[in-house]
Formats: structure tokens, C-alpha cells, sequence
């Protein structure tokens, strides 16, 4: 039986539940490392627990924007999957994994191919295997994109959503405002970092819009998708891209069992992400919960050592018969 989230109350503030998870990790398993090969001449790194050869399901996991198998909510699904019995792995977004991607391209919150490149390849190696899939923040917004954009020829049986920006632009303004500034400071100051990297590294000499020298001018969502992510990607500017890439008008035409979670007080986004039962299909339950921050829901024990709702609560979800 489920149990309904109720945050203790110390653990009601969001900034709370948003950051104090960040500094208490657990121990994860030991997981084993694969890697993909792409079409392009770049890769995607699998981290693995469990064997995939003898499960009968496979739970894919995608990240958050800068996010990676030693993420918290990570570390915590997989210490639970480990405990169950149940094979899982991580789809790590492009240089995301410890290692620089070796083109200058890297990865979006639209993007969809590098998911069902790993679909596709899960489906071919492992075809015993149901794949189920949770995705985070980022993630999860791409994670709905896929469901909507291949409905019935979903590689996907069942999924998770969690705390997903579905309105892109809404929520890049949400982040230029208040104490929300200072998660956009800590995300920017990594993706400039990684950018510096490729521009040292000549990676992305030939192909940026921008000089190298400009790179600390971007100081916000906004100013760094208009000139690094959408160009480098293919799209027209800001605008074009969050337009595409946004997933809230996919919730309509998911075809698969969908669980999307989001909570009010989350301080990456605001209402503009909260879909009206019209705006989901029939597939798609959604939740959407008074408090629980951003990939937070923390639901008891200590501020020494917070007890979550997310994993039980996904795996419920994904594990649900029917």
C-alpha cells in the first residue's frame, strides 16, 4: 500500500526540500559501465545494476540538466532497485557521464534520438525485458516528449515523470527570479564550465556562435540556450527551442501508462506547468502535490537523515501489473 506524501514539518520550506537531498547522499551500488557507440561519432554511457540478460524488466533512467548516476535521486532509485532484485540503468545525457562528448554538440531538453537510440538498443540485446523509465527534472521533460512523439510504437511500457520543466520558456523566467536565482547561478556556472572545456579543447571551435571570450557574459537560462544550445542544436533561437523542445503538449498523445509529478512549490518552474485534465491523455495520471521542491519529496526521518517519498512512489508506479 502506497502511502500519501505529507512532509514533516521541518521539511516544508522548498528550498529545503530542493537542497538539503544534495547533501545527503547514499552509498549507491556498485554499478557496472557500458558504452554506445553513435551514428555521428559521439557516445552515451549506460551505468548498469543487475543483469539484463535474465530480467524481466528494465527500468531506464534519465537524468537531470548536468545530472549523472551520483546524482541523490539517482543513487537513492538505484540503491532501491538494487535491494529489489530489480535491473535498472542509467542513460547518461552527452558528457554528462565524467567524460567531455566528443563533438560540440552535446544534449537539450527536446532531445529525443539519444533515448531511443538506447531503446532501441535495449529492445535488440535484452527482447525478454520490459523497459519501464523515470525521468527527472530534464529528463523528464525529454522523457514525455518520446512518449508523445511515438504513442503506440513507444519502446516504453510504463513511466515515470518527475518534476519535469514541460513549459520551457516559463520555466527559464521562473529562475531569474528570487532565491530561484541562485539554482540558475550553480547550473550556468557548469555549463560554462563545460563550454570553456570544448572551446580549450577546440571542440567547438568551428561550429560555436559565440567566442570564448563571451562565455561569462551568459548569466542566464535565457541568454545560453539563444546562444549555445539552440545553434548548436539546429534550432532557430531561444524561442524556436523551447517551443519544440517543450513537453507539456505531448502529455495529450502519450499511449502508455504515465505517472507525472510535480509539486507547487517547486522553485524551477510555476503554474504554467500544470496541465488541465484535457491537456493529458487518458494514460497519464498526474499528481500534483502542495509541497516537495524540486526532485525533493522528502517525507519524514531527520534533516540529518531525511526519509523519500519518490522511490517508493516510482516504483509502485512502475511495477503495477495492469
Amino acid at each position: 500500500m502506497i502511502r500519501s506524501f505529507l512532509p514533516p514539518w521541518w521539511a516544508k520550506n522548498p528550498h529545503v526540500q530542493t537542497i538539503l537531498p544534495v547533501f545527503t547522499k547514499i552509498k549507491p551500488p556498485v554499478l557496472s559501465r557500458q558504452r554506445l557507440e553513435l551514428s555521428d561519432g559521439d557516445f552515451i554511457d549506460l551505468d548498469w545494476v543487475g543483469d539484463p540478460s535474465n530480467a524481466s524488466s528494465i527500468i531506464v533512467i534519465l537524468h537531470g540538466l548536468e545530472g549523472s548516476s551520483d546524482s541523490h535521486y539517482i543513487r537513492r532509485l538505484l540503491r532501491d532497485c538494487h535491494r529489489l532484485g530489480l535491473c535498472a540503468v542509467v542513460h547518461h545525457h552527452r558528457g554528462c557521464s565524467g567524460e567531455a562528448n566528443r563533438l560540440a554538440r552535446s544534449y537539450h531538453s527536446g532531445d529525443t534520438q539519444d533515448i531511443s537510440h538506447t531503446l532501441q538498443y535495449l529492445q535488440q540485446h535484452f527482447p525478454q525485458a520490459q523497459l519501464c523509465a523515470v525521468g527527472y527534472s530534464l529528463g523528464g521533460n525529454v522523457l514525455a516528449k518520446y512518449l508523445g512523439e511515438l504513442q503506440d510504437n513507444s519502446a516504453i511500457e510504463r513511466a515515470v515523470v518527475v518534476s519535469a520543466p514541460l513549459q520551457l520558456s516559463a520555466c527559464a523566467k521562473r529562475l531569474e527570479k528570487g532565491f530561484s536565482t541562485l539554482y540558475q547561478w550553480h547550473l550556468i556556472k557548469q555549463l560554462r564550465e563545460k563550454l570553456t572545456d570544448k572551446f580549450n579543447d577546440r571542440t567547438i571551435v568551428n561550429e560555436a556562435s559565440i567566442t570564448p571570450e563571451q562565455v561569462g557574459t551568459l548569466k542566464t537560462f535565457y541568454q545560453f540556450d539563444h546562444q549555445v544550445t539552440a545553434p548548436l542544436h539546429g534550432f532557430e533561437g531561444v524561442d524556436d527551442y523551447y517551443t519544440k523542445a517543450s513537453g507539456f503538449s505531448y502529455l495529450a498523445n502519450i499511449k502508455r501508462p504515465t505517472l507525472v509529478m510535480h509539486a507547487v512549490d517547486d522553485p524551477f518552474m510555476n503554474a504554467d506547468v500544470i496541465p488541465l485534465t484535457h491537456q493529458c491523455s487518458t494514460d497519464v495520471t498526474y499528481e500534483l502535490h502542495q509541497y516537495g521542491g524540486h526532485v525533493g519529496f522528502i517525507d519524514g526521518g531527520s534533516p540529518f537523515k531525511p526519509r523519500f517519498y519518490l522511490e517508493q512512489r516510482i516504483l509502485h508506479f512502475l511495477m503495477t501489473i495492469g
